[in-house]
């Protein structure tokens, strides 16, 4: 009997210690990291006193200044000597289109009203930038991609001449068995669209908008293509590019296509193997003068040196600038305060410095807070291009952009799936947790190639892009997918992206960033280095570089 009692008594005390295994360990992440710091330096970055963090703004200076303030009050090390700070050459080009483009056509002349029908600017720094009766091309998606068999502008010379070209891949929405079928591969950003062009000779190339092959509306282009952009400052190796780039909506272009006597069924005409790009025979007409402003604007960077291997690095990045202060919305809202985007993923990386200061790692962690990624992830191309530590001693990139705001969630998602050993490391630390990792439910929208974890990965550096869940702890299923959605459509790249503590839960957050915390801490403690998955396109750009 006593035997009998004194097991019931193990067992119970057994049965009590493994289901409350979780919630220690739960309880032992999260106590690292502050909701109340994490809410104050959210709200601080959003605020209106920094302007929307456009880098070559007074908010730029207010928002590195802040991050320094914040990595050295909390004993974390200067990441580039003494220097808080790593200078990244730019040119910011300001455009003073004219309000009207001039369509000649087989039907007549007529104008397309600026803004409305079009966007435009340039990556050239001339003073005036002209397009004079140029004629134009539909090429279809101008892609050139020798592995999938596939060159829109075989055949057809466009030198001098503007291409009129498809956002997303060959057969998005039509056919796919072509290239990834739904999820986006590079070849479907408009940034690979543009440089392709360039190579090709074009003049000009203006991408038809659809809402949904773009994974955004019309007017967010608007918004990010209005006034100044940025581009680094290639004076000393001097690129190639277009005298005009730019977007237009799909009515325009269908109205285009009607006055140039071409049906419009030749828009799903451009998945087909056999497709040729084709003459419009129409004739553009605009000007832009140009602006160039030559400056340095700053990524931030921290570090805390490893205790057994100081010579290997594991890098966390997130992008502090937004998109500074523009076009007033319904509201007479003009300022772009990027509360989601990406100040709360800034604010977790100060977070994930302060645990890894209290729990010191094995190997050097470094904090790298980038610019410009929201004019085309430049700080983060060019601390990729000029390393601060050597790309071959450094295990890993983790990214954060955009931090939870709606709660605890049961899953994290992961963005570009089966790419590197970093996936499986989360989903084994997420087991641990009793949480689950999914995958982006948009992988047609291309975000593996539209966050600063892209750039480590083109130089072979494993790189892991970890986002909110859509599995709301006590929610019915869709819930989260539901404000996920509303989010994109309401507030991204909108004034309306603000911090409100009262209606932000930043328990999700706080989730997520202990969850990330232990895949670095795991890397950091490991002998094995994370690698590349077989398939991966960056895996033997690493296997070089190692040897």
């Amino acid at each position: 009997m006593w035997q009998m009692r004194n097991c019931i008594v193990l067992a119970l005390i057994f049965f009590i210690l493994s289901c409350g295994e979780t919630d220690i360990k739960t309880s032992e992440q999260t106590s690292l990291f502050s909701e109340d710091s994490l809410a104050k330096n959210i709200s601080v970055l959003a605020s209106d006193e920094f302007q929307g963090r456009k880098p070559f703004t007074a908010g730029e200076t207010k928002t590195i200044n802040y991050l320094k303030e914040q990595f050295s009050a909390m004993g974390v090390e200067p990441g580039n000597g003494d220097s808080y700070f790593q200078e990244v050459p730019m040119v910011n080009i300001a455009t003073e289109p004219d309000s009207f483009m001039q369509v000649q056509s087989p039907k007549g002349n007529f104008t397309l009203k600026g803004f409305d029908d079009y966007v435009i600017w340039t990556e050239k720094t001339d003073s005036v930038i002209s397009l004079k009766n140029d004629e134009v091309v539909f090429a279809g998606y101008g892609v050139v991609a020798p592995e999938y068999n596939w060159n829109d502008y075989a055949g057809i010379d466009v030198k001098g001449k503007i291409v009129l070209l498809l956002v997303n891949d060959p057969g998005y929405g039509v056919d796919n068995s072509l290239f990834r079928g739904d999820t986006m591969t590079y070849y479907g950003r408009w940034t690979y669209k543009f440089e392709e062009a360039a190579r090709q000779g074009a003049k000009g190339c203006l991408i038809i908008h659809n809402t949904k092959a773009a994974s955004y509306p019309f007017s967010v282009v608007q918004n990010n293509w209005k006034g100044s952009k940025l581009r680094l400052d290639d004076r000393n190796n001097p690129q190639q590019y277009c005298s005009v780039i730019g977007w237009i909506p799909e009515k325009t272009a269908k109205n285009l296509f009607i006055a140039a006597g071409v049906d419009t069924t030749i828009l799903k005409k451009g998945s087909l193997r056999d497709f040729k790009a084709v003459p419009l025979n129409l004739k553009l007409s605009t000007q832009m003068k140009v602006i160039p402003t030559y400056s340095k604007i700053h990524n931030v960077i921290a570090k805390i040196t490893g205790a057994k291997y100081p010579d290997e690095y594991i890098i966390y990045t997130a992008h502090w600038d937004h998109l500074g202060i523009g076009k007033p919305d319904e509201e007479g809202d003009s300022i772009y305060n990027g509360a989601v985007d990406n100040a709360s993923g800034t604010a977790g990386l100060l977070e994930t410095a302060r645990a890894f200061k209290k729990n010191g790692p094995n190997r050097t962690i470094v904090f790298l807070s980038v610019t410009a990624e929201e004019q085309g992830l430049w700080g983060s191309a060019y601390y990729a291009q000029n390393p601060i530590f050597p790309l071959n001693k450094t295990l890993a990139n983790i990214n954060t952009d955009g931090l939870n705001k709606t709660g605890k969630t049961n899953d994290i998602i992961v963005v570009g799936r089966g790419q590197s050993e970093l996936e499986d490391y989360l989903e084994e630390e997420a087991k641990k947790f009793d949480r689950y990792i999914s995958f982006e439910p948009n992988p047609e929208a291309g975000s593996y190639y539209r966050s600063d974890h892209f750039n480590f990965a083109k130089v072979g550096v494993p790189a892991l892009y970890a986002g909110s869940g859509i599995d709301l702890i006590g929610k019915e299923k869709g819930y989260g997918k539901k404000l996920k959605d509303e989010y994109s459509s309401k507030y991204y790249h909108r004034p309306s992206d603000e911090f409100d503590h009262n209606t932000w839960i930043l328990e999700g957050a706080i989730q997520d960033l202990g969850l990330i915390y232990t895949v670095g801490q795991r890397i950091a403690s490991e002998e094995k280095w994370p690698q590349w998955k077989a398939g991966s396109e960056f895996k033997a750009i690493r296997e070089k570089s190692l040897k």
